[in-house]
């Protein structure tokens, strides 16, 4: 459809004003009746976090999210924008995105009585109706507010007048939704300039004789340590947030797992039960008295872990001449050594963390053994090395070559399908389903293993 382009097309429309609060709570409300999911990609926060979302932006409220780093907390917060209609209209040229209903600035207003009916407007698509600062101590009032623009002056225009203000991020996000990152580490005098907006909802700019009245939502995130320790949030500020919401890690190795499949960009393929070994690994560092839990275990870790799992396959591709990359167990070792930065340890274990990560990396993949393949006859494995036989793989071990090794095994078509490949599974995945049960039947004591220079031979106890 053709949108209006003046105020009296527009008129015509019989278009409807709405606030911004509104318009997310009316397609918050179509969204819950009609089934369809008003967060995407939100992963493990359906029956915690996202109720509580949900009842805040019914109710209308400003609202911070509490939690560790990598929680999600700006992935959520930008999901809210799908919440806004897809298109609005705003005066053509307003730098505040104005409602041809209702200007609020010196040059809407005065353009609005000069040109009545023919006032110009132009359509903005919910994208652009998104702001986001990462507040950093160096952020100045006149970032988020505004300051004079001292070449609107140098044109010929007096201080006291309303159109030489240069307007900051707050007031060009009016219409929309403006998003605070770890706002602790705002400036404190700098806080103070938020007063307004969440209160008035209205913005002041040094001294000028200004009310500029703002239809937004604004939502912050906030570490849990700096907002409640350190109070590094003022108190008046925190009193005008109308909901605090507390995010967390997914609780749920299948949620963690979902969320490394979602997120990550694997360069070769990474089977399932290696994502879920990952997930149970990072949820494993979570847990460990070893590890500083006031820091939290981004789920970026998980991320980068996969990726770089993928990576490991690619290059065996590359060194060895694999026709199949698909990434396996001796994959996982060589992730350790990048991921150690993304991890906080406790004052007392230093010297420690690769012992730390070697042990929790091998009760993920025991872990992960038991579930997958509980209950399943593995026989046909251990039989193999009955005689004194031997099986070598490593990080450059093709897949055809440790396949070989190994000849028919009786169940191995079992195993495949509790690890989810198909029935027509390439050499690739079916050494990483071999390669899967040979390190579980280790961990479980049924078979010796050992390893040299990146080479592991698996044999019998």
């Amino acid at each position: 459809m053709t949108r209006p382009s003046t105020l009296g097309a527009l008129r015509h429309s019989r278009h409807h004003h709405r606030s911004v609060k509104d318009e997310i709570r009316d397609n918050l409300i179509a969204a819950l009746s009609g089934g369809s999911k008003a967060f995407p990609g939100i992963v493990g926060f359906d029956d915690t976090v996202l109720p509580q979302l949900e009842r805040a932006l019914l109710a209308g409220h400003d609202l911070v999210l509490l939690g560790e780093r990598g929680q999600g907390k700006t992935r959520l917060m930008r999901t809210l924008v799908g919440l806004l209609d897809e298109w609005t209209p705003v005066i053509d040229g307003c730098e505040i995105n104005d409602h041809p209903y209702a200007p609020v600035c010196a040059r809407c207003k005065r353009l609005a009585a000069e040109a009545g009916n023919d006032l110009p407007i132009t359509w903005k698509h919910r994208d652009d109706r998104y702001g986001e600062k990462l507040a950093t101590p160096d952020t100045s009032v006149g970032d988020l507010v505004g300051d004079v623009d001292p070449v609107r002056v140098a044109e010929g225009r007096t201080l006291g007048d309303p159109e030489t203000i240069h307007y900051g991020l707050v007031p060009r996000t009016n219409r929309g939704i403006f998003a605070l990152n770890e706002l602790p580490d705002l400036a404190e005098r700098i806080q103070v300039a938020l007063f307004n907006v969440l209160e008035e909802r209205d913005i002041q700019v040094r001294g000028y004789n200004l009310r500029l009245p703002l239809d937004l939502l604004l939502v912050a995130s906030a570490n849990p340590e700096d907002y409640t320790n350190r109070g590094r949030i003022i108190t008046p500020l925190k009193d005008r947030f109308g909901a605090e919401i507390r995010t967390h890690y997914p609780v749920e190795v299948a949620d963690e797992a979902a969320l490394i499949r979602q997120e990550a960009r694997l360069a070769a393929p990474v089977p399932d039960h290696l994502l879920e070994i990952v997930a149970r690994f990072t949820r494993g560092l979570r847990e460990s008295p070893a590890v500083d839990q006031r820091s939290g275990v981004s789920a970026r870790f998980g991320i980068t872990a996969a990726e770089t799992t993928a990576a490991s396959a690619l290059r065996r591709a590359a060194l060895a001449s694999e026709n199949d990359p698909v990434a396996r167990v001796c994959d996982l070792p060589g992730t350790l050594p990048t991921l150690r930065g993304k991890v906080e340890f406790e004052m007392g274990e230093e010297g420690r963390e690769e012992e730390v990560f070697a042990h929790l990396l091998r009760v993920a993949v025991a872990e992960t053994f038991r579930e997958r393949l509980r209950g399943l006859d593995l026989a046909g494995f251990t039989e193999r090395f009955v005689e004194g036989a031997t099986v070598e793989t490593g990080e450059l071990t093709r897949a055809e070559d440790l396949l070989e090794q190994l000849g028919t095994v009786p169940g191995l078509a079992k195993v495949l399908d509790r690890l989810g490949f198909e029935d027509a599974a390439s050499r690739g995945e079916a050494a990483a389903g071999v390669e899967f049960v040979l390190e579980g039947l280790h961990l479980t004591r049924r078979l010796a293993k050992d390893s040299v220079d990146g080479v592991t031979v698996y044999g019998a106890v």
